[in-house]
């Protein structure tokens, strides 16, 4: 139930100085209110989401060509005939995809179809698989950005990790500012990749058709190495393999439709096309005029090193401004690549969490309205990737795809369960049409199916069997998560009327310093509390050289604390000293705790912490933490009849008030 409450800055809630800096690297914090504002269309859609996909054609059919290698110039012959049935692929995951984002307008992503169709087992698996999936773009699509670089300015080719990880705090930060900054943000390079590329394969394309299939290359690419294999069949399906990583993208608007304005679906079929559509004429115009210009892959770990895309725009344009142009927009767009995965695996991780496969700090919204949690979490685990593997594409493209593949086929399974749902119900479209869409979704799971069939057996060897250990370990994870919280809601379940067990006020210990204005405000809280109060000084907590102040204090409590409580007519409160032999502040507490409820027969018992509130940075250097240490410490081992009450005091609230209520 809304309670209504107007939220407001107090006059004295000034940001200190880490509030101010936060604020200005990430934004205003946000209102939930806003959060319709912060919805995107397919403007900001293609750069928020299809950044993946089109980064991937720089690196998909780069990925066939490197696998190639052994057959010298006889690669440029097969890397037609291996990019085709991926461009056909392509097209009935498109087909698929747009029927998925209709038939889930609100998340038609593999763990809600899975989940609503396939049962827990198959969502808990689709989860898995994306979430590694995601982890494994972040680092592949830096690395290939980085790569690029790397191709332009080779110099740069010691600083690779490095570079990497200065890439991925920037798209870091970018997206904990909000999917739609993130969106405008990175929207002018990737239409400027669209451009530059645009204009480069027309070019080579006319160039070819002018020349008769043998266009002169304006800076001619590497020499082709000589073949030391014949091809094999083997040899092209670890090809193919590779190369579809291409498409690891396509699956990225279904899963983030929470992030489009309404109506959502025109949106998210607006994006998905754009994708699609420039995503596959990049991989025909690339396989086309790699091999008219004789253009092959490079050994990455080698100096010299240039991409393919380097290779083709210098071939086609030349070293001039517009090569550096088109190859910073790539640098970008690879770069940024990262974003897809950015956008949507915050909202799977808030999706599974509220499942309660997560923990619950994955389903909690940040200051600017995004999954904070989900996006930290997700640079720190691609960081750690990236460093484990030198920030080198070829040593992490083995492990991609897999995940992105296995949600394909358990997304168009859930799918085809879902028509045959639609075709039983009455209230359901034609048979004609839910036939059509239960085809179209059929043959989109047999062919996702038999392609990763394909890519786990060809990578299996080279580094794939990793995320296949990777992603069952994660459900185990993700079902023990679940347990726990079954295991806590069962226990903290009450469906009986309020147990009043005890109704005596507490026995109320108030921990202390010296006689000052902190305690003053304590101990007026605890005899409001209870007649039964308890202060409770503890002496060489700083060590056996402290002095002792006993005699002080006691006088201190009789006249500032028995005499006017007397005064008004109440049980004054006692003081007890205990000595604190190992400096623990918690031990001696502790131990008089258990000895008040043995002697009080079980009465509860309340201790009060009087804390200073720090509000300067150097406060925290200046004091000791011994009532945060209390209130751990009180917590993890006090029993169940033990309260813990913090009273705290700020440096501006002066003299303490005088003590009326007591009369």
């Amino acid at each position: 139930m809304a309670l209504g409450f107007q939220s407001a800055k107090l006059p004295d809630d000034e940001p200190g100085p880490l509030e101010k800096f936060v604020a200005l690297l990430l934004g205003p914090r946000l209102a939930n209110r806003e959060q319709k504002g912060r919805k995107i269309g397919a403007l900001e859609g293609v750069p928020a989401m299809g950044l993946d996909g089109l980064s991937s054609s720089a690196y998909g059919p780069e990925a066939a060509l490197t696998v190639l290698m052994p057959l010298g110039a006889a690669s440029l012959f097969w890397i037609g005939w291996i990019m085709a049935p991926i461009v056909a692929l392509l097209l009935i995951l498109f087909a698929s995809y747009w029927q998925t984002i209709r038939a889930y307008p609100g998340n038609g992503g593999a763990y809600i179809v899975s989940r609503e169709n396939l049962g827990t087992h198959a969502s808990l698996l689709a989860a898995a698989a994306l979430m590694i999936d995601y982890v494994l773009n972040v680092a592949v699509g830096i690395s290939a950005g980085v790569g690029a670089l790397v191709s332009a300015v080779p110099k740069l080719h010691a600083h690779i990790l490095a570079l990497c990880l200065g890439i991925l705090l920037v798209v870091t930060v970018a997206n904990l500012r909000g999917t739609l900054d993130a969106g405008r943000l990175f929207a002018l390079p990737t239409y400027l990749f669209v451009a530059s590329f645009a204009v480069i394969l027309g070019i080579g394309v006319f160039e070819t058709v002018v020349s008769g299939g043998h266009p002169r290359p304006v800076v001619p690419p590497p020499q082709l190495p000589r073949a030391v294999e014949a091809a094999s069949v083997w040899l092209l399906l670890r090809a193919f393999a590779s190369g579809c990583t291409a498409m690891t993208g396509v699956e990225a608007v279904s899963n983030g439709m929470t992030a489009f304005r309404d109506p959502p679906v025109k949106y998210g079929h607006r994006t998905l096309t754009v994708i699609v559509v420039i995503l596959g004429a990049l991989l025909i115009g690339i396989a086309c005029l790699a091999r008219s210009y004789r253009i092959g892959a490079m050994d990455q770990s080698q100096p010299g090193y240039r991409s393919v895309l380097s290779q083709l725009a210098s071939a086609v344009v030349g070293n001039g401004v517009f090569y550096y142009v088109a190859i910073a927009s790539l640098l970008c767009v690879l770069c940024l690549s990262a974003n897809t995965s950015f956008v949507d695996f915050p909202r799977l991780c808030r999706t599974v969490a509220a499942d309660a496969f997560l923990p619950k700090a994955f389903a909690i919204a940040g200051r600017r309205l995004v999954y904070s949690v989900g996006i930290l979490y997700l640079a720190l685990a691609s960081g750690l990737l990236l460093f484990a593997y030198g920030g080198i594409t070829d040593r992490l493209i083995p492990l991609f795809a897999i995940g992105a593949f296995l949600t394909f086929t358990l997304s168009q399974t859930g799918m085809v369960l879902h028509w045959r749902r639609v075709r039983r119900s009455p209230a359901g479209a034609t048979e004609r049409a839910v036939r059509a869409h239960e085809w179209i979704n059929t043959v989109g799971a047999l062919t996702t199916a038999a392609a990763l069939v394909v890519i786990v057996i060809a990578k299996f060897k080279e580094g794939a069997w990793i995320t296949v250990v990777a992603i069952p370990a994660v459900v185990i994870l993700l079902k023990t998560i679940h347990g726990y919280y079954d295991r806590l809601a069962s226990q903290v379940r009450d469906t009986r009327p309020l147990q009043l067990r005890d109704s005596r006020p507490p026995i109320v210990l108030v921990v202390m310093g010296n006689w000052n204005k902190i305690t003053d405000k304590a101990l007026d809280m605890a005899l409001s509390l209870s007649p039964d109060v308890i202060g409770v000084h503890l002496d060489q907590l700083a060590g056996p050289e402290e002095e002792e102040h006993d005699a002080e204090l006691r006088a201190q409590w009789v006249r500032y604390v028995e005499e006017p409580v007397r005064a008004a007519g109440l049980e004054p409160p006692r003081l007890v000293i205990l000595r604190a032999q190992h400096r623990a502040i918690h031990e001696p507490v502790l131990k008089l705790v258990r000895e008040l409820g043995t002697k009080r027969g079980g009465r509860r018992i309340a201790v009060l912490i009087p804390e200073m509130v720090r509000q300067h940075w150097y406060e925290h250097l200046l004091h000791t933490y011994h009532a945060r240490q209390l209130h751990s410490r009180l917590l993890a081992c006090g029993d169940s009849g033990l309260m813990i009450v913090d009273v705290p005091w700020r440096a501006e609230e002066g003299e303490a008030p005088p003590h009326r209520h007591l009369g």
